[in-house]
């Protein structure tokens, strides 16, 4: 008789993998590079004119922006540029802005009025509405 072992490799769930890449998006930190690592290694190293081995060709160091926190590890996410605000409006990069959207008091999400009213405050609206059932 034969014994046939099959070993299946299975991505994790699409919800476990948003949490892992939303929890790495939190912790997101902003580096910077310094200008002289930008240039080629080669170029740095006149004495060493030869082909820059391909897993070299990007290994530089990102620095964090702010010293006193720690460089990032291989896994981390990082940034070199803030996101523009989306608070207010900037036809130049396509930004409406918030003010007079309606927002959610009652919501956490992107939706509630304390992320999208940006601190300015809100006023509520009660309205009732009345409607003709069947």
């Amino acid at each position: 008789s034969c014994t046939v072992k099959t070993c299946w490799m299975k991505l994790p769930s699409f919800r476990s993998v948003g949490d892992s890449l939303k929890d790495r998006f939190d912790g997101a930190s902003r580096v910077m590079v310094p200008n002289n690592e930008l240039e080629a290694p080669a170029q740095r190293n006149e004495a060493a004119p030869h082909r820059v081995p391909r897993r070299d060709r990007y290994r530089f160091q990102l620095r964090p922006h702010n010293p006193e926190h720690k460089s990032p590890g291989v896994k981390d996410l990082v940034y070199l540029e803030s996101s523009p605000g989306f608070c207010d409006k900037n036809p130049r990069l396509g930004i409406p802005g918030t003010h007079g959207r309606t927002c959610n008091d009652t919501s956490i999400g992107v939706d509630g009025c304390d992320l999208m009213c940006c601190g300015r405050g809100y006023r509520t609206e009660t309205v009732f509405v009345v409607e003709r059932c069947n």
